[in-house]
């Protein structure tokens, strides 16, 4: 599973010109599905997203969370961040979830999120959306359970 998170102070999404999902200050996260994802990656990463400290304290510092700051955040499902471009020029997406698997689990996502007392906003899976993002920072963090769940095991 992957995911961009972006500090934002605004972010919506819209579909044919209507807003559909909408968020102040808090995260903006593009959620990747990999066919070998299941719940655990999905808790792990819900975990990890409202628990990052990537909002300033009053010393300037990073060093608060979403939940520290009482944030919302706008959860879009994006199967392009799955995408293989180590051959040749055109990016494959063979890694990315069906639909059939990847709804439960971005689903599931959302529950997690919502449980900690996120607001929360989402698009619609497999629409085609535009999103507006106001960058706050610019901070913008890639996380991988592939990468983060295998250090986190090691320690």
């Amino acid at each position: 599973m992957k995911a961009v998170l972006q500090r934002v102070t605004h972010s919506s999404v819209a579909i044919e010109n209507e807003i559909v999902g909408e968020i102040g200050q808090g995260i903006m996260l593009l959620l990747g599905i990999t066919e070998e994802d299941t719940k655990k990656e999905c808790d792990f990463l819900a975990e990890k997203a409202v628990n990052l400290r990537i909002f300033e304290d009053e010393d300037g510092k990073m060093n608060r969370s979403l939940l520290d700051i009482g944030g919302e955040m706008l959860i879009v499902s994006q199967f392009t961040l799955c995408a293989d471009c180590r051959k040749g020029r055109r990016p494959s997406f063979i890694a990315a979830a069906r639909p059939e698997k990847a709804i439960p689990l971005y689903e599931h996502f959302i529950a997690k999120i919502g449980e900690r007392g996120i607001k929360t906003a989402t698009g619609r899976f497999g629409a085609d959306m535009m999103v507006s993002i106001k960058n706050d920072g610019p901070v913008t963090i890639v996380l991988d359970t592939n990468d983060i769940m295998a250090g986190a095991a090691r320690g």
